[in-house]
């Protein structure tokens, strides 16, 4: 069959009733192969912490040896700008760059991302910049995805699947979360909770969960030991505390871009130069205070086990903000995912502080509060309450605080929609558009080839109870099939569409991002604001 019938409608059809079949099997194989990259590369960021750590924690520092860890950091600062200026697709955290390509607004060189984010992170993470693992845990896994779609020949929606497999098992791995990496798929990249999205994140989530912990042990990432609890009592604190986080989830999406435009701003800080600033920083407060350094997982240890005063909690807290924001904003490889949960967790901790010494509250509830403020925190800026209740739920291995963590997820989102503040990856998304609008980066598609685009119908919108020929549909597509359900029904011109309908519709290539952003506003209006505005 020659390329051209490969990719036309008879052929697209006939592969997406067929390939369902394989989305297990390459759902486990994508999973292993994303296990082992992100498990190497939490190796190597480990390794390359541990130097880092072992000359910041001196006890005695003479002058040759600051000067010369000072050039070093120049050189690798200098190293990582010209990898982040020759490919923009490994800079930040890489999970906007993964929505942008499955939303089919950008093109990803599946190889190139894999060798560039894999170096740069090491490089800029293991260096002790305040960065995450997990986003470009995330994006590597997704690389991985795409590249065993294009080694291997598989379609354009196959290829899909492929990248959302690779991502979940890049989360899974990075945190030892398994259901995290499965919900994250469904809630945050593509929202909605497709069957099909469901059976090839969980294969290749649960597959990357098990090849990380042949490496790094059952245990979760925090261990809180003898954790109690929250009595009911206490709940009406809870509103409080997501009201806090929620607030404080606004200023730091805010303050991420703010730093983006202000290193903009100085024209001579190049893209290749930017790195430089925080490896200055970085060098001051390892001098200084070296327990701001690095992504965060060992402060929130030493809170969990040590009994740190409401004034250090609050100088750490200042500076690690502001170390975060100059980090993320130079651009480098690295995620703002678990270090925005430390920030969490350093809110609770002092939170719960204030509890413990104005109303009498029993110290021993301190860490719920943190553990609590890490999910509130990370629903409030990336607005997946699902996701931070689960991963928090999984990351300290205690299910017993699912009510206190929904409480305060579910406020600290509702009053940062109240304050009109967008996702953070969504904002990040639309900045790198924008910014990286060449024609290497976006996508082209090819007039010639088919595509299948899956949209989820949600209640009280425009297709909601509406019969097919009532429906003002977009030009350039066809509606080839809704499914009920287990059902897949032939669509007729009297079909009438109910919320929870999946529209399987046959589209150009060149025309799915056009079609795909008209189709989402359409199906899921009451989502798409909060969800797809403007993208």
């Amino acid at each position: 069959m020659n390329e051209e019938n490969k990719h036309g409608t008879y052929n697209t059809l006939f592969h997406w009733q067929s390939f369902r079949l394989k989305l297990v099997i390459e759902g486990i194989i994508v999973g292993a192969l994303a296990g082992l990259v992100v498990v190497f590369y939490r190796l190597a960021v480990e390794k390359a912490w541990e130097l880092t750590k072992s000359n910041y924690f001196m006890k005695e520092h003479n002058i040759s040896s600051i000067i010369l860890w000072f050039i070093l950091s120049i050189i690798i600062s200098l190293i990582i700008g010209n990898m982040v200026k020759k490919e923009p697709m490994i800079s930040g955290s890489g999970i906007p760059q993964v929505e942008g390509v499955l939303l089919r607004k950008l093109k990803m060189n599946w190889l190139r991302v894999i060798i560039g984010k894999f170096i740069g992170g090491v490089l800029a993470i293991g260096g002790g910049l305040s960065l995450g693992r997990e986003g470009p845990s995330i994006q590597l896994g997704a690389a991985v995805g795409q590249g065993f779609s294009r080694i291997f020949k598989r379609v354009k929606v196959e290829e899909k699947y492929l990248i959302t497999s690779g991502a979940s098992a890049g989360l899974s791995a990075a945190f030892n979360a398994p259901l995290s990496g499965v919900i994250f798929a469904l809630e945050e990249v593509h929202k909605n909770f497709s069957p099909l999205i469901l059976i090839s994140a969980m294969s290749a989530s649960l597959t990357a969960d098990f090849i990380s912990k042949q490496f790094f042990g059952l245990r979760p990432v925090f261990d809180f030991q003898l954790l109690n609890v929250l009595p009911l009592k206490y709940y009406v604190y809870l509103i409080v505390l997501g009201v806090i986080t929620g607030v404080f989830g606004v200023l730091y999406n805010k303050a991420i871009l703010k730093t983006q435009d202000l290193y903009g701003k100085f024209k001579w800080l190049t893209v290749e130069r930017r790195p430089i600033v925080p490896f200055m920083v970085a060098g001051i407060l390892g001098l200084i205070l070296p327990e701001a350094l690095g992504s965060g997982h060992e402060l929130i240890t030493k809170m969990i086990s040590e009994n740190w005063t409401l004034k250090i909690l609050i100088i750490i807290l200042v500076v690690k903000f502001l170390f975060i924001m100059i980090s993320f904003g130079s651009g480098v490889p690295g995620g703002i995912f678990l270090p925005l949960l430390v920030i969490g967790a350093i809110t609770g901790g002092i939170y719960g502080n204030i509890l413990v010494n104005t109303l009498n509250i029993s110290h021993q509830y301190v860490n719920n509060f943190i553990i609590l403020a890490m999910a509130g925190y990370f629903t409030a800026i990336v607005r997946a309450p699902i996701t931070g209740s689960i991963l928090i739920t999984e990351m300290t291995g205690s299910f017993s605080h699912l009510l206190s963590l929904t409480v305060v997820s579910i406020t600290a989102y509702i009053v940062a929609d109240m304050l009109g503040s967008e996702p953070i990856y969504e904002s990040l998304l639309e900045r790198f558009i924008t910014k990286n609008d060449k024609e290497e980066h976006r996508f082209v598609g090819d007039s010639k080839k088919k595509v299948i685009l899956e949209i989820a119908v949600c209640m009280d919108t425009i297709f909601e109870d509406k019969k097919i020929k009532d429906i003002d549909w977009p030009s350039n597509c066809l509606l080839v099939g809704v499914k009920r359900g287990q059902k897949e029904i032939i669509p007729k011109g009297n079909t009438t569409i109910y919320a929870g309908d999946y529209l399987i519709v046959l589209v150009d290539e060149d025309k799915a991002p056009q079609v795909t952003e008209v189709l989402l506003n359409m199906a899921g209006t009451c989502l798409v604001e909060s969800c797809h505005t403007n993208r």
